[in-house]
């Protein structure tokens, strides 16, 4: 159960949430999203807030659509050669653009969603386990691009690379939903997370 959180998040920061399983991180996020309703309380967005939310299961992921065009549905502000730019700097080459999402890998998926993500247009990026099923590549790919993200990233994760990646500045830890500045004390509970 989830009460009391207040997350303020500004430009450019950088929140990492941990906890043990079931502690309602995934809970949180999907909140956060709109995807899930609160039994009480609400959420309230900032003005001008554009979220982009990135799921475990790919839920953003429309699998009768080839990449390319879930790319240019997720960021429609793109010309076809940006689309073809985004989706090689996430290892989609050649005809793999036109590949049905429903056909992909879990790691091609993972690819594809957060590219869709990160170039939507979002100013605050809500990411649930972001580099789960990538190989050393695609995980580098990934993580380069999070790092060089302008906006805000609230993110869930177990791996220490990618918290390094995110160079986190706050931590909110669940379920007593205790919010704190960043310190390297908190990197042994990533494991555990």
């Amino acid at each position: 159960m989830l009460t009391g959180v207040d997350l303020a998040v500004d430009r450019g920061s950088r929140l990492v949430i941990l906890g043990l399983n079931g502690a309602g991180k995934t809970t949180l996020l999907r909140l956060l999203a709109g995807q899930e309703t609160p039994d009480s309380g609400r959420v309230v967005h900032g003005h001008g807030l554009r979220l982009g939310y990135f799921a475990q299961a790919h839920e953003t992921l429309d699998a009768t659509r080839t990449v390319r065009e879930n790319l240019a549905a997720a960021a429609p502000h793109l010309t076809d050669g940006e689309v073809r730019r985004v989706l090689g700097a996430f290892l989609f080459s050649g005809d793999d653009a036109g590949k049905r999402a429903g056909v992909l890998s879990g790691g091609e998926k993972t690819r594809l969603a957060l590219a869709g993500r990160v170039h939507s247009g979002a100013n605050v990026l809500l990411l649930d386990e972001p580099t789960n099923n990538l190989d050393p590549a695609s995980r580098h790919e990934v993580l380069a691009a999070m790092d060089t993200y302008p906006g805000a990233i609230v993110m869930v994760t177990h791996d220490e690379g990618a918290l390094n990646a995110l160079h986190p500045d706050r931590v909110l830890l669940l379920p007593d939903a205790q919010e704190d500045l960043w310190s390297e004390e908190y990197r042994d509970l990533v494991a555990l997370a």
